[in-house]
């Protein structure tokens, strides 16, 4: 099959090598302009173009994906299929219906719930218990069209964004490489989303990734675990943004302090902050011009120490 394959951040890494290794025909691969990254801010290309130079693939990065001239170029490439994933941009319908078997999309949610541009991040932090991939039929509405293949997938009680991007970028590929055999045979079954049951997954943020521990401590540790590692959930202590990683609820802690309040500041263990309910460790740290480390260590360093608060976003501010 002939494809032009859509796709930007390393999630979208492992789709592009399983339709290579496939032995599907990819025409070309669209991805976003290089960025610049590091500390030199130098011009970065995406791991997806990285990859596709390497196979020898002609890369195409529009500033937007629309106009004459580009819609001429994907048409001379005649492609048979597009394959979207975690592209960065909304295709309009010129484009999605431009290949002779349209367009699909490999989305990491199970559809219609967690519609939008982070799924991961929200099933972790709205405290979901399973999640999984959705290959999916583009339609000009965000995550709306019919769904082709559906796999189901665990969320571990400790798993970051981290750690389950990782997971689904490899399930992903495995789902796309399904959905693309029975397309081919001719037995794929479309089946419409029940729209009534859509949920949101919007960007994620830093304003999004404050921590405000007034939330009980199980929330707390899903919102912490749900932010890792970018964009990192944070909080301020002592006028300085701290961020917070590997969180343990303790339900059963009554701390004295209001919440964000420092309970302990363990050499071993991390640091104990209360919540709205009970209290959460936190066992990894990244202070504001350091490199992420174990809590104990910034404990030892006397970065932090029990009485102290971490300020949370009414008293802050925006």
């Amino acid at each position: 099959m002939r494809i032009v394959f859509w796709g930007t951040p390393a999630f979208a890494v492992p789709s592009l090598r399983a339709l290579t290794d496939e032995g599907h025909d990819i025409a070309a691969v669209v991805t976003q302009p290089d960025r610049p990254a590091g500390r030199g801010r130098r011009l970065t290309p995406s791991p997806v173009k990285e990859v596709a130079e390497a196979e020898g693939i002609e890369v195409l990065q529009p500033e937007r994906p629309r106009g004459e001239a580009f819609l001429e170029r994907l048409a001379e490439l005649a492609p048979d299929l597009s394959v979207v994933v975690a592209y960065g941009h909304i295709l309009r319908s010129e484009v999605l219906d431009l290949p002779r078997l349209g367009s699909i999309n490999v989305h990491a949610s199970l559809l219609p719930e967690l519609r939008g541009a982070a799924p991961i991040n929200w099933a972790i932090a709205r405290g979901h218990q399973k999640t999984g991939v959705t290959i999916m039929r583009m339609t000009p509405g965000m995550d709306e069209g019919p769904i082709l293949l559906q796999t189901e997938e665990p969320i571990g009680p400790e798993e970051t964004a981290s750690e389950l991007t990782a997971r689904l970028s490899e399930l992903g590929a495995e789902a796309l490489v399904e959905a693309l055999t029975l397309i081919d045979a001719g037995a794929i079954e479309e089946r419409e989303q029940d729209h009534a049951r859509a949920t949101y997954a919007p960007k994620v943020d830093r304003a999004t990734a404050r921590i405000d521990w007034s939330r009980p401590a199980h929330e707390v540790a899903w919102h912490v675990r749900g932010m890792d590692a970018v964009p990192g959930a944070w909080s301020t202590l002592e006028g300085a943004p701290v961020k917070l990683f590997r969180p343990l609820p303790d339900p059963a802690v009554r701390a004295e302090g209001p919440p964000g309040t420092v309970v302990d500041a363990d050499p071993d263990e991390g640091v104990l902050v209360a919540c709205g309910e009970g209290a959460v460790w936190l066992r990894e740290v990244q202070p504001a011009g350091r490199k992420r480390m174990e809590a104990g260590a910034w404990v030892r360093g006397r970065g932090v120490f029990a009485g102290q608060r971490f300020v949370d976003p009414p008293e802050a501010g925006a």
